[in-house]
């Protein structure tokens, strides 16, 4: 049987937040706490959602890559994504 993506959980600290999730989402995420269990010890959906964002966003290349050229421009992410796009618009006259 293949592993889940997701493996055993980190202990780290924690802010709270609300979020609304379709129904067919949240039974799919229950499903998935449920077979989660089996294999690594009773947890539920909750819990395991910080976790399933944060491996989403490891894996985003393009996340990634953005952060990283803003890490290197001291650029706030919004303003570098809003310039990305705004080449069409002719000369760029804040370079």
């Amino acid at each position: 049987m293949a592993n889940l993506k997701l493996g055993p959980l980190p202990k780290l600290g924690t802010v709270r937040v609300t979020l609304t999730l379709s129904k067919p989402l949240k039974e799919e995420l229950d499903l998935y706490a449920v077979e989660y269990s089996r294999l690594h010890g009773e947890t539920d959906a909750a819990t395991l959602i910080p976790h399933m964002l944060e491996a989403f966003l490891r894996s985003d290349r393009g996340w990634r890559s953005r952060k990283v050229r803003t890490r290197t421009t001291g650029r706030d992410a919004p303003a570098t994504a809003e310039r990305s796009t705004s080449r069409t618009d002719g000369p760029r006259s804040d370079l």
